[in-house]
């Protein structure tokens, strides 16, 4: 029996992606669900992959605190408490802090910083009330390692991950049975990348096709049935696929150094690929 069966779990980011796994493999499970996102049409679709158990669906977005404050309110009085949170609603960005605009930058953080926050602070008290339950934050590869032009969202998932090891030890310390676990998935066949942000003069689909065809190995149910299990475990974190243990293990062993070593190594291919005759 797994622990979600008859359990209330929300999620946050349940129209596509992970959350939309998410959210089918836990209705599977025989948990209710309070299912979240401002994509109304993509929630519609996730909703209706969920069979199993009462479902609540509410457009909404996460940057948005009085209308978390008001969800969490209707999702205790409707499902009658909340034993586990989701917070998986995200965005990306990529640009050079010169290229890129304020306005992305305070997107990036307001959705994946803020949205975390909201999310859990709004349902924190709704989840203390049940016994171990599990509040699920969602950092990144990105939040372990940080890239070059990627500087908003490798500041927002490094800003998850700080917030979510914090509410870790502050739960513990306070006596609380409530675990906090943080997901760090690498590349996901998710639409990210493609609904992104980019800075004027980035190749965006030159990006989107690089990261569909070379970096997105996960599938969004594989996916979820790896956080679930870390979940179901208790553990902090949760590393989501081979390239994002392998990202943890290359900065485990160079530290620093890897903010030497990437630049060099983008260079490096930036000359080969310039040197490959065209056809």
């Amino acid at each position: 029996m797994s622990w979600f069966e008859n359990k209330v779990a929300v999620i946050t980011g349940a129209g596509s992606g992970i959350g939309h796994a998410l959210a089918a493999e836990l209705s599977k499970r025989g948990a209710r669900l309070a299912l979240l996102d401002r994509d109304a049409d993509g929630l519609e679709v996730t909703a209706g992959q969920c069979g199993r158990g009462k479902v609540l669906v509410r457009r909404i977005d996460v940057t948005d605190w009085a209308a978390m404050q008001e969800v969490a309110a209707l999702v205790g009085e409707e499902l009658g408490g909340v034993d586990a949170v989701f917070s998986a609603a995200g965005i990306i960005q990529r640009g050079s802090l010169l290229g890129s605009a304020v306005s992305d930058i305070h997107s990036v953080m307001a959705v994946n910083w803020l949205g975390t926050v909201h999310t859990v602070k709004a349902f924190l008290p709704l989840v203390m009330l049940s016994p171990g339950a599990r509040v699920v934050t969602f950092s990144s590869a990105y939040g372990l390692m940080a890239m070059p032009k990627y500087g908003a969202y490798n500041a927002s998932k490094f800003a998850v991950r700080g917030f979510s090891e914090s509410l870790r030890q502050e739960l513990a310390e306070s006596g609380s049975d409530v675990s906090v676990t943080c997901v760090y998935p690498g590349g996901v066949r998710t639409p990210i990348v493609r609904n992104g942000l980019y800075a004027a003069g980035e190749p965006r689909d030159a990006v989107v096709r690089r990261f569909e065809k070379k970096v997105a190995r996960t599938e969004p149910g594989e996916a979820a049935l790896t956080v679930l299990r870390g979940v179901e475990h208790r553990r902090a974190r949760v590393l989501v696929g081979s390239d994002a243990r392998a990202v943890s293990a290359l900065v485990h062993v160079l530290g620093g150094l890897y903010q030497d070593l990437v630049p060099a190594v983008g260079r490096l291919l930036s000359r080969r690929n310039s040197k490959k005759p065209r056809t």
